[in-house]
């Protein structure tokens, strides 16, 4: 219940040490050292906070603000959450971007005379937290990122605590900034450490107002190489780099704050894969988001996304690796191939893939259970998950070697049944274990004989006892004798004062009454020990054999692992398999050429949305040497975006290993790819759409090479006519100059000037969105065919749109007008003629025209206008009113006649 006291709520600035109760002095003591953390202080069953970390929490969290005694008749505000199911509250305090240190106590209260000593076993952080993954459906990784900066250059690290991953590089070339922005969007850590040197620079501001994530300032010396060295981490391909430093500091700062954070070093989190950004295909932050690669632009949720059409794992496992695959494309064809040979035979093994398939069904995530493992932070429960998961692994091993090609063969070699560590689980683990490890349970009957024993003596106290007065009344003769316990004298003989005389000499009299003797022997006592105490030694040894088998699982890790990634490899390459399957895909011949040749090619996205394949009208591509840039046109509505959504997702998917959708396919290796591809302001940082329009421009032509791929929607709309008219012809120059790019491009417009270049400009072809007019308008037939238009339908488009048939009529009268001119000049939207207004005269139903009236080219001003424009209404008499009027019906005669 709430304390409603009036009374100013306490802060932990407000109390004086020296007058706080000890408890509140121990809890001191270990809320100073983590100001930035909310601390969890275990008391009993609950995790209790106290003073602003208790005035905070309870109004994030909702929870009932209490007060608790803390010395010298102070109240500390106070709030708790129960011990057992603290995750769910700990897991929303860190998904605000806050920590959570957990105090546990370290002793048994039961076992402890005074104050029990407790100490924090674990800090939860944004990118540290592991308590609350290992479970069936979790395909997210969760990643903490470091980034160590020196001037314009850039140490960078990431890993993934829970799993195992981390991976490394640097940055000491041009243009840092912005590939620090693609690694962020590929990686999206929940958490970044940094230096304070990263806040001096131009990135860390857009990097905060761009990523929603929680940021980590760490002094330089968190930055440490040398942890690197001396901890002996295997550095996977250091040798790329010539002087590695930054990259290894970086890697320092992960190391050190996962061992603050987990209270010991991490050992599993032992090898670095060093990286180049050139070694995967680099994906900038617009071209994923444009591409909805993992989330859709609007929700972002993954529903509506590539990774949601494309998704048939089975596993946690798998999931986040098939994510990884989309955020990485290869681009060397012998790795790419070798994934498409595994999943080409998938493909043409049904009953084995469905085999396989099912032997993934139900299996939990190995990977980060076995984190949890080796961070001690595992439960009962988390053992038997870990053993259900390694029972599937013969059989899945027995599925798997059916399998012979491409990367089946690194699968087939890392693929380790496991079978002790399922045996010890197996052997050891109670299968009905609770879910805390204080509540005793959790060791399978006749794995230990000692815990055995005590087991039976906490549960058939009263059969021993029973049986130890039966042999008691046999030694005597005593029929009478009963043993009874009270809390004074614990368990006690009773025999009746008329037998006392027969009693042995071993009894040892305790209290003598009126009717009846009481005796103690050691006999009865060495039980009543037994009994009294048989649960909590039966708890405690339980935990002590549980730890035991905790370690010896921790210890097979490196197994454990390497498990779980071929395990993830079977299940993205079997989905793949089912998915081209279902789907009807091809697989892509990936070869080295510059040729992009789609025969029939689907948006998977739009496809499965519409799910109708029927439904969808697919399209061809070609580009090639002579063909290297594409000019379409075509009206808003007609599907030019997601014709080139469908390129570029083609592309991809055939680079991570996929067959496609499409008839068939060859895929030119594309080391890059660019889009330029809607609309949008960004306020945040006071840029208007044309602004981001052109940055996005100016960063595909500094970054494209001639084997990438540009897909460019409508560039230069967004400003003046004849200046957006200019940009965009220049820059399809710029693409097309064999010394500068020559990359392969589809260039959409609505400047149909831009067709003209076919004719000046080696390597530009036109297409365009085919239409057909009919007598209620136009039918937009989503095919792509050869050669250009002049006509964008915009009023058709509107009409779908449901603009108002009034504006309708209106919007056709003044572009008939406007086309009927010859000689106009341009200026914005705004055609004048000699320095004159060219208008349709035509009115909406129901207005005057707001030009000249009576169809008359305005082109001077009107002898009505000007005639009642020279009235002075507050001097003229009645008489000269009259003449006016008349002169004014004379003149709308005039003009009604034509005249002028």
């Amino acid at each position: 219940m709430a304390d409603n006291q009036n009374t100013p709520l306490l802060k932990l600035s407000d109390i004086n040490y020296d007058e706080l109760s000890p408890m509140m002095r121990q809890y001191y003591d270990i809320k100073k050292d983590l100001p930035e953390a909310i601390v969890f202080y275990r008391l009993g069953d609950f995790y209790e906070m106290f003073f602003d970390d208790a005035i905070y929490v309870s109004r994030l969290l909702e929870l009932a603000l209490t007060r608790r005694d803390c010395g010298n008749n102070m109240r500390a505000p106070m709030c708790g959450v129960p011990f057992h199911s603290y995750q769910s509250y700990a897991q929303k305090l860190i998904s605000s971007g806050l920590k959570v240190a957990i105090c546990e106590q370290l002793e048994d209260p039961a076992l402890t005379k005074g104050l029990v000593k407790r100490g924090i076993v674990n800090i939860l952080t944004p990118g540290t937290a592991t308590d609350f993954m290992g479970g069936e459906g979790d395909k997210d990784n969760n990643y903490l990122m470091s980034i160590y900066c020196i001037g314009s250059q850039f140490g960078i690290a990431a890993a993934d605590i829970s799993t195992g991953d981390f991976d490394a590089t640097q940055l000491t070339f041009e243009a840092n900034g912005e590939h620090l922005m693609n690694l962020i969007g590929r990686y999206r850590p929940s958490e970044i450490l940094y230096n304070p040197a990263f806040e001096s620079t131009p990135e860390y501001e857009v990097i905060r107002q761009g990523f929603t994530t929680s940021f980590t300032k760490r002094s330089d010396r968190s930055f440490d190489g040398d942890t690197v060295k001396k901890h002996k981490y295997v550095m996977q391909d250091i040798d790329k780099f010539y002087d590695p430093s930054m990259l290894l500091s970086a890697c320092g700062a992960i190391a050190q704050y996962a061992e603050e954070t987990k209270t010991g070093r991490v050992m599993y989190l032992n090898t670095v894969k060093c990286f180049v950004m050139s070694d995967t295909m680099e994906l900038d932050y617009s071209t994923r988001t444009n591409l909805e690669l993992t989330a859709t632009i609007r929700s972002k949720s993954k529903r509506g996304s590539l990774l949601w059409a494309i998704d048939r794992t089975k596993t946690a496992m798998g999931g986040r690796l098939l994510r990884k695959w989309i955020e990485e494309p290869l681009v060397v064809t012998s790795l790419i191939n070798s994934r498409l040979d595994a999943v080409e035979e998938a493909y043409d093994k049904y009953m084995a893939r469905q085999e396989m398939i099912e032997a993934l069904s139900g299996l939990y995530d190995i990977e980060r259970l076995s984190g949890k493992v080796s961070l001690g932070s595992c439960n009962a429960r988390d053992l038997i998950s870990l053993r259900n998961s390694l029972a599937k692994i013969p059989f899945l091993i027995e599925c798997s070697s059916q399998f012979k090609k491409g990367i089946f063969k690194q699968i087939n070699k890392d693929l380790d049944p496991l079978q002790d560590i399922y045996e010890l689980i197996d052997s050891g683990i109670s299968e009905e274990c609770p879910l805390t490890l204080k509540d005793g349970d959790i060791i399978k009957r006749g794995y230990s004989e000692e815990c055995d024993e005590l087991y039976e003596i906490a549960t058939n106290a009263k059969q021993y006892i029973l049986q130890l007065e039966n042999s008691e009344k046999e030694k005597t003769g005593i029929k009478t004798l009963k043993i009874s316990y009270n809390k004074v004298f614990g368990y006690y003989i009773e025999v009746p004062r008329s037998q006392a005389d027969n009693v042995p000499d071993n009894y040892i009299r305790k209290q003598t009454l009126a009717n009846n003797e009481r005796y103690i022997t050691p006999e009865i006592k060495v039980l009543e020990d037994k009994i009294v105490n048989a649960s909590s030694k039966r708890v405690a040894l339980e935990y002590e054999l549980f730890n035991e088998i905790r370690i010896k699982v921790a210890a097979a890790s490196e197994r454990l692992f390497r498990t779980a990634r071929a395990v993830a490899l079977i299940d993205v390459i079997s989905s793949l398999a089912q998915l081209a399957s279902d789907e009807n895909y091809c697989r892509p011949v990936v070869d080295n050429s510059e040729i992009i040749e789609i025969e029939a090619g689907r948006h998977p996205v739009v496809e499965k949305t519409l799910n109708d394949a029927a439904g969808f009208i697919s399209n061809d591509t070609s580009l090639d040497e002579n063909r290297r840039l594409m000019v379409l046109t075509g009206p808003n509505m007609a599907g030019k975006s997601t014709y080139m959504r469908q390129v570029a997702i083609i592309t991809l998917m055939a680079q991570i290993g996929s067959f496609v959708p499409a008839k068939s396919a060859r895929i030119g290796l594309v080391d890059h790819i660019f889009t330029r591809i809607g609309a949008s302001d960004d306020i945040s940082m006071g840029q208007s759409t044309f602004m981001v329009e052109m940055r996005e421009v100016s960063y595909i032509l500094k970054n494209a090479t001639r084997r990438s791929l540009l897909l460019l929607d409508e560039v230069g709309r967004g400003t003046s006519t004849y200046d957006g008219l200019s940009i965009a012809w220049a820059v399809i120059e710029y693409i097309m100059d064999p010394n500068i790019l020559y990359s392969r491009t589809i260039f959409a417009t609505h400047y149909h000037e831009l067709n003209q270049l076919s004719r000046i400009c080696r390597g530009v072809f036109n297409n365009h969105v085919d239409v057909k007019e009919n007598k209620d308008g136009v039918v937009f037939l989503h095919k792509i065919v050869d050669g250009g238009t002049s006509d964008s339908y915009g009023i058709e488009v509107a009409r779908l749109a449901g603009v108002p048939n009034d504006v309708l009529l209106r919007s056709k009268s003044i572009l008939g007008e406007l086309e009927r001119i010859g000689n106009f000049k341009v200026v914005g939207s705004t055609k004048v003629e000699d320095g004159v207004l060219m208008p349709s005269s035509d009115a909406m139903p129901g207005q005057e025209s707001i030009f000249n009236p009576g169809n008359v080219v305005y082109r001077k001003e009107d002898k009505l206008r000007s005639a009642i424009r020279d009235v002075d209404i507050t001097r003229i008499t009645p008489l000269e009113a009259m003449n006016i009027l008349y002169e004014l019906v004379k003149i709308t005669g005039e003009e009604d006649n034509g005249e002028n």
